[in-house]
């Protein structure tokens, strides 16, 4: 069994800040099929393409957000167009009560729309606030009923999910056929009974079920991403790629 495996480059944002085509080199040393963007290093959309093409690397998405969708979805889709990223994300939005995920999701869809139109897929990444229960039902579950799946697909973030004390297998599952992007993180309780990120393989998270469940039921790239890092973060991400292929899913 093997997947896609991309990175999720805030995982490494320090060291893209002093060196981004130094980092997206290591990356690519380590073994990983792409990554997914947070932001684009200030290189030119041909730029990124050709760094891209030499580190045999794809884009596997990119984090773009809402204001920046709303006033300036031409340039957001021109420059995705060019390194052949096909995956717009959605990466935060807080919430207060049931009808603001209503409206949320009408914007989501008619932005997804427009994603449409031009051959993009615009995907949500939740945290685990979304997992509240809003008037009787969970947030990120209103966001998903009350939009088209033609128009906005899921990237489902599984450690938040774990976090919200939701089995992120059957979260996922349940969500079959419309979550192309999946986010593998690890979790470890510390001593205080805290959730802490952790490299895959290394906590209590069942990785290789959730990967084999989010293959299933159709995603693309499995994506490594690790908010915060004890190790110096390139050594962590090789860490979770090394995991990943010990487990037979690279």
């Amino acid at each position: 069994m093997s997947a896609r495996i991309g990175l999720q480059l805030f995982t490494v944002r320090e060291e893209l800040g002093k060196d981004f085509q130094g980092t997206l080199e290591k990356i690519a040393s380590i073994g990983y099929s792409g990554v997914e963007f947070a932001g684009y290093g200030g290189l030119k959309a041909d730029e990124l393409k050709n760094l891209l093409d030499r580190l045999n690397l794809k884009a596997a998405g990119s984090h773009v957000g809402i204001e920046q969708l709303e006033n300036e979805m031409e340039k957001v889709i021109e420059y995705n167009k060019i390194i052949e990223n096909k995956y717009l994300v959605i990466p935060y939005k807080k919430y207060d009560s049931y009808d603001e995920f209503i409206e949320i999701a009408k914007l989501f869809n008619d932005l997804g729309e427009k994603c449409q139109e031009e051959g993009i897929i615009l995907c949500y990444h939740n945290h685990y606030w979304e997992l509240d229960k809003f008037d009787g039902k969970i947030g990120l579950d209103i966001i998903y009923d009350n939009s088209s799946k033609d128009y906005l697909q899921s990237e489902i973030d599984t450690y938040w999910v774990k976090y919200a004390g939701i089995d992120p297998v059957n979260y996922v599952k349940k969500y079959k056929g419309r979550t192309p992007l999946i986010h593998l993180k690890d979790m470890i309780i510390n001593e205080n009974g805290d959730k802490e990120f952790a490299e895959i393989g290394e906590g209590i998270m069942d990785i290789k079920e959730i990967a084999k469940t989010a293959m299933s039921g159709g995603a693309e790239w499995l994506i490594v991403e690790q908010d915060q890092c004890k190790r110096p973060a390139l050594e962590s991400v090789k860490i979770s790629f090394e995991n990943l292929q010990k487990m037979g899913l690279v």
